[in-house]
């Protein structure tokens, strides 16, 4: 066995990041960019109102009481107007007329007379006024040239938002990873419409990392389960790989049992076995390879909780660095309950999560923590993870948290990769 940061680093060592492709900003959300993005504008891109008021010239302040002629109306959408000076009645987001710099609101303002048309002739302030009061100046949110977002950035709802305001209808993105998943084990119903014949269990490790995958930005190219031959798993990888899989994921024998083929089926393609078994709980038997075409392969045991543990601890990193993103920032929490884990192993355990009345997290250890269980999986909000030389560990132990849902911070949050004062995982 070798620990965990040791068998990490192996897995890590040797994955380049993928070719970047162009994608529509439509289809962004999910992707990763490839490279730093620029912007190609000001943004805003000129001077405009705050609010629905006043344009007025205030480079020397204007008192309160003063009076203003109203020139002219300028409505969000119109073009630059040339004024000569006094007042311009202006809605929010619209461009301030040329040689006006401030806007004082409407409602701080005293219509004194109309025109015949009821546009506003003449205001009195009720407020004092100097420039630069409500109004966006340009590029005070983002200058031309600069870099506004960086390479392995996740995109979501907000970054689409930004780049569309810079007028980008298209990013460089990273090529989404192809990831082949077999199942393997007889007793294995695939088909939940079909009633389990006696010994038989639905697959639960296919769905779960199908969806677990997608959801991280892999492709999935395959999801197959074959029973308890070496010959079906290898017919099952070939199809991997000639789909073109970068990434082989497969479940179950992978241990020391007689039918425990996994091992000597990968040997036989050639594969160079970059480490069998971590000293972890749960998902000791891990296997990690790399075939001679090319292709990772992670063996996970087919228990689910080493499944689950497989896929957050080992699969997620190899995909973040597939995707050119950094490691995810360390998160904490302090437990609220003594644990007693085994020396020399490091132990993922499924907590809850809640805020104490002093601010800090608290992380309860769930009491049911056996492989197999998944009910207290689906009720946990994170993993508590106590390495190999935690030793017992008192109530009130600072330990690390890691989220369920990759790319966010244990309590739900989106996370800002090296945000300051945030260790990065070793």
């Amino acid at each position: 066995m070798i620990d965990y940061a040791e068998a990490l680093q192996r897995l890590l060592a040797g994955i380049v990041p993928l070719p970047a492709e162009t994608c529509p900003l439509a289809q962004a959300p999910g992707r990763v960019l490839a490279g730093a993005v620029r912007s190609p504008i000001a943004l805003p891109s000129f001077d405009h109102a705050a609010m629905d008021g006043y344009a007025l010239a205030a480079r020397e302040p204007l008192s309160t009481g003063s009076e203003h002629a109203v020139h002219g109306s300028q409505a969000a959408g119109e073009a630059a107007r040339a004024c000569s000076g006094g007042a311009w009645e202006i809605m929010t987001g619209a461009r301030l007329p040329d040689g006006l710099d401030a806007v004082i609101p409407v409602e701080r303002t005293e219509l004194l007379a109309t025109r015949a048309d009821g546009m506003p002739a003449r205001i009195r302030l009720l407020d004092a006024l100097a420039a630069g009061q409500n109004v966006r100046l340009a590029a005070s949110d983002v200058a031309p040239g600069a870099a506004v977002l960086p390479a392995g950035t996740a995109i979501g709802a907000a970054q689409v938002m930004l780049l569309a305001a810079l007028g980008l209808a298209g990013i460089e993105v990273a090529r989404r990873p192809r990831v082949a998943i077999i199942c393997t084990g007889k007793e294995l119903q695939a088909d939940a419409a079909r009633p389990l014949r006696p010994g038989q269990i639905y697959n639960s490790n296919g769905p779960y990392l199908a969806a677990e995958l997608a959801a991280a930005g892999a492709q999935v190219l395959s999801c197959d389960t074959v029973d308890d031959s070496a010959g079906t798993f290898a017919e099952a990888l070939q199809r991997a790989l000639d789909a073109g899989a970068e990434l082989v994921l497969s479940t179950g024998a992978v241990s020391m049992g007689r039918h425990d083929f996994v091992p000597d089926c990968l040997r036989r393609f050639g594969a160079r076995i970059l480490f069998h078994k971590v000293a972890m709980r749960p998902g000791r038997p891990l296997l990690c390879a790399r075939l001679a075409a090319g292709p990772l392969v992670l063996a996970l045991p087919g228990t689910p909780m080493a499944v689950a543990v497989g896929l957050r601890f080992f699969v997620v990193p190899a995909l973040r660095a597939m995707a050119g993103q950094p490691r995810e920032p360390v998160w904490h929490a302090v437990l609220d309950a003594a644990q007693h884990p085994r020396p020399g192993l490091r132990h993922f355990l499924r907590a809850t999560l809640q805020q104490a009345p002093d601010s800090r997290l608290l992380a309860s250890v769930q009491s049911l923590q056996q492989p197999f269980r998944i009910r207290p999986f689906a009720e946990a909000d994170a993993w508590v993870v106590l390495d190999e030389n935690a030793g017992d560990c008192a109530a009130g132990t600072q330990v690390e948290i890691v989220s369920l849902q990759p790319g966010l911070p244990p309590y739900g949050y989106p996370m800002a990769a090296g945000r300051p004062g945030q260790e990065t995982r070793p």
